[in-house]
């Protein structure tokens, strides 16, 4: 199902996942989004219905967007950036196919909570603030008000099924300190290269970094890749050392993302892929697009 849409939600609870990711990002009249991406024209027919309305850069902001605006849109699976709406993932959910709607945080909480009530499963949530320091330039606390509505919906100790990430690491630790947010808090991993905000991964990553993270946060969420090494000689991996360093300072290890039409290539297949993960070197979750598939491996 396209990502982040309620369909995909259901899915992937009915497939028994543990955890639901959302990422959260803010419209022009303060709704909590959730999307990928704090622009919409990869993943929607925005263009088409509000011509006019992009940037100088040339993209759709889900900030220029009002919720009655952005609920008359049909999403889809992501298209790659540039001309030719290359599908991410073509062998995925057809694109342009479908009835797929944009949903809003509060739309998907109260989904969760009546499956939890309706099933009996207690599946958590790991909402994402994204790109906050943009979000403040808009003028608008993203963090803020996922920390309301999370507390409207009983999200508000440490002992919550609650998860609340985000890549920067000054916006984390507001949260718990300027906020005082006692929810689990998982410090984000990126690579420096990526852009992905104003911290400094590589440092983070040392033994100092983890232990100033560790102040703040329960816990990292890396790259799959920041966590093993391939050696020349056999091609077997190895651990980098992030993951033992990640837990000497007391840190849970979350690495994202397992995708089975994306194996990397020293592992061969998803299941053995995982079981290296979990298995051989003991991460403590895994994010994935296969919650079926994952548990398999689990199992197998």
């Amino acid at each position: 199902m396209p990502e982040h849409t309620l369909p995909a939600k259901a899915l992937a609870y009915g497939m028994g996942a543990d955890f639901l990711e959302q990422d959260v990002v803010v419209s022009r009249d303060d709704e909590l989004i959730v999307l990928h991406d704090i622009h919409i024209d990869r993943v929607s027919n925005v263009a088409e219905l509000f011509p006019g309305r992009a940037r100088s850069d040339g993209r759709y902001y889900v900030r220029d967007f009002d919720l009655a605006e952005l609920r008359t849109l049909s999403v889809w699976e992501r298209f790659s950036d540039g001309a030719g709406q290359v599908a991410v993932f073509p062998q995925r959910f057809p694109a342009h196919s479908g009835h797929f709607r944009i949903a809003t945080l509060e739309d998907e909480l109260q989904m969760i909570s009546g499956l939890n009530h309706s099933t009996g499963r207690q599946v958590g949530i790991y909402p994402e603030v994204k790109n906050p320091a943009w979000h403040h330039k808009e003028g608008v606390d993203c963090a803020a008000l996922l920390l309301k509505l999370l507390g409207q919906y009983g999200y508000t100790g440490a002992a919550d099924r609650v998860y609340v990430q985000c890549f920067d690491a000054a916006e984390l630790r507001r949260i718990r300190e300027d906020l005082g947010c006692r929810l689990p808090l998982i410090q984000l991993v990126a690579d420096d290269e990526w852009g992905e905000s104003t911290t400094d991964y590589a440092q983070l990553m040392t033994t100092a970094g983890l232990a100033s993270v560790a102040e703040y946060a329960d816990g990292i969420g890396p790259w799959l890749r920041q966590l093993y090494t391939v050696p020349a000689i056999d091609g077997e991996p190895l651990s980098s050392g992030l993951l033992e360093r990640a837990h000497s300072a007391g840190l849970k290890v979350h690495p994202y993302t397992f995708r089975a039409d994306a194996v990397e290539p020293c592992f061969g297949d998803f299941s053995t892929m995982i079981r290296w993960f979990t298995g051989h070197l003991g991460v403590d979750g895994v994010f994935t697009d296969f919650p079926d598939k994952a548990r398999m491996a689990f199992s197998s």
